[in-house]
Formats: structure tokens, sequence, C-alpha cells
């Protein structure tokens, strides 16, 4: 099941995020939902149409289950696989 702690290792997919910290100030407060992945980046749908957002260079906040996590981008870079832990 997916909480709160867990959820660096899980699939973001599907999944609602904000940029709180960024080096690029323009990025700051960028939401939506996440509809791809690839290693370095998350697409995301905002309200101003899909955007392609690098992970590394941001500090992200996502919401669960009424609780908010803010996981460093730097943890997040990595391919999904990777993160789950598994090996192809």
């Amino acid at each position: 099941m997916i909480t709160v702690d867990n959820l660096h290792v899980h699939e973001m997919i599907g999944l609602k995020t904000e940029i709180v910290k960024s080096s690029n100030s323009q990025m700051i407060g960028v939401n939506g939902t996440i509809i791809d992945e690839t290693k370095n980046m998350f697409v995301l749908d905002t309200n101003l149409g899909i955007k392609n957002i690098p992970k590394d260079i941001n500090t992200w906040r996502f919401s669960l289950n009424n609780e908010d996590k803010e996981i460093e981008g730097a943890s997040l870079a990595k391919r999904s696989y990777e993160r789950l832990g598994r090996k192809l």
C-alpha cells in the first residue's frame, strides 16, 4: 500500500505534485498530475498544458491521504524500476 513514508519507492504516474523549491525560481508553484516519467524528467499535465520538468533541480510536494511529503528531486532521478528496487 502506498503511503507518504514509502512514496519514494512507488510508481509516481497518476500522483498530483507541486514544485516547492527549485534552482529555477520560475518553476516554484508549478503543479499538476504526473502522466509520464523518464530517468530525469516528470511529464506533468498542468492547467497550462503538458510540461516536461527535470526532477533533480526541484523539491517536489506530494499529497496523499491528507498528508504532504516533500522529496528532493535528486533522490527521484532514477528510472522508475530502479527506484522500485527491481533489476531488468
